[in-house]
């Protein structure tokens, strides 16, 4: 009977040895992710990201390619809306690309070393790796972490990222607030390292013209730019142009430069030092026509819209509309025909829709481009997170 027992009981810790066995803890998974990190020399991934900042969730489906050392390509696209949108970066600089309607919004920066984005996965590894804290889950097919969230604002304060255990690929991510309400929720459909790209997959112009022929869908049978390998986790051909609506139009970080359809107008060393200076003005392809006041859905507790004003002047439409209260700040919105642009320290900002640009010092400006329109909020005491807040509840409006 004792030997029974014993036998039994052999069994047991042996059964649990094995279970255990292939088991990683926090440490493990993150020091294969600094090998991951280290050895990666490209990858290409497709999700869905949904942003919970109005009343109504926003839906973008979002592509990312990267090769090193220093290229990137983001592709983001409405799912209401049917404008393309691209961020690139290449040797030449950052750029924000609206193929459809033939603009360009150029960034003499260092995005996205300076400031990371959700969708990135150099960001998701770099906030596994510098916290910590952090917190960590085995299940079934991912290694989950519970981290802080680094978004450049004190909106997002936590997020968790799911990675695949087979090779460390993300497969969610969900960035939430400080009353734990999720912000931003990344799902991705797939991700491939060591992806291929063709040789002028990440040049400015091949990018604008790539989805010109199809009305701003990209496709990889008319010239457009793709991957070397177009065949997804699922088996399935995927488009060489995911994208969204938002069309900037002008330039920004360290200085902020005009970019026209056809005319390519780079930063002076004026922008790195702060000095201003003007630079041609430009003529929009389209004419200023009305496009109603867009009003956005988000206010700060205690702002009221005090007026609003609609002005046709100069052959340009804008509307400008002034909030009070708790903040006091001042909208404006416009199409302009001709635009001339001064060179200013400024900031990439994420709007996680686009990216928009932040300027001044005691008197701060948020400016950002979609369709065709220009905004602008301005303020010396409505803070960055609430700038972000309503830029993003007007993404769905239109006007009225």
């Amino acid at each position: 009977m004792r030997r029974i027992s014993w036998m039994l009981a052999m069994v047991l810790v042996l059964s649990i040895l094995l279970a255990a066995c292939g088991k990683k803890d926090a440490a493990a998974v993150v020091k294969d992710l600094n090998e991951v990190v280290g050895e990666m020399e490209s990858y290409q991934g497709a999700g869905v990201m949904t942003l919970h900042t109005g009343d109504t969730p926003q839906q973008y489906k979002v592509e990312v390619w990267h090769q090193k050392p220093s290229y990137y390509r983001i592709a983001l696209t409405n799912a209401k809306k049917d404008v393309t949108q691209i961020v690139l970066r290449n040797d030449e600089g950052v750029f924000v690309l609206t193929p459809s309607q033939n603009k360009s919004f150029r960034f003499q920066s260092n995005w996205p070393d300076n400031q990371g984005q959700v969708y990135l996965y150099e960001t998701l590894i770099r906030s596994i790796t510098g916290d910590t804290t952090r917190q960590f889950a085995d299940e079934k097919e991912s290694y989950v972490f519970d981290v802080a969230a680094n978004y450049n604002t004190h909106a997002l304060v936590r997020q968790k990222i799911w990675l695949n255990k087979s090779d460390y690929a993300p497969k969610q991510v969900e960035v939430s607030d400080s009353n734990a309400n999720v912000v931003v929720d990344v799902k991705f459909d797939s991700f491939k390292f060591g992806a291929e790209f063709e040789k002028d997959a990440f040049d400015m112009q091949r990018n604008m013209t790539a989805t010109s022929e199809e009305g701003g869908k990209a496709g990889t049978d008319s010239g457009g730019v793709a991957p070397a390998e177009q065949s997804g986790d699922s088996g399935g051909k995927e488009p060489a142009n995911p994208q969204t609506a938002p069309e900037p139009d002008g330039a920004v970080s360290d200085g902020q430069s005009g970019v026209s359809s056809d005319t390519e107008q780079k930063g002076t060393d004026g922008a790195a030092t702060g000095q201003e200076s003007e630079e041609p003005t430009m003529a929009e392809p389209e004419g200023a026509d009305s496009f109603g006041v867009i009003q956005p859905t988000y206010a700060p507790e205690g702002v009221q819209l005090k007026d609003d004003q609609i002005v046709e002047e100069t052959g340009d439409y804008s509307v400008m509309l002034r909030y009070e209260g708790t903040y006091n700040y001042t909208i404006f919105e416009a199409r302009p025909q001709d635009r001339a642009v001064s060179l200013a320290p400024s900031r990439v900002v994420d709007l996680g829709f686009t990216l928009g640009m932040l300027s001044g010092d005691a008197l701060q400006t948020l400016t950002w481009m979609t369709d065709g329109v220009e905004y602008r909020i301005t303020s010396a005491d409505l803070p960055e997170n609430e700038m972000v807040r309503i830029a993003t509840s007007m993404q769905e409006e239109s006007g009225k």
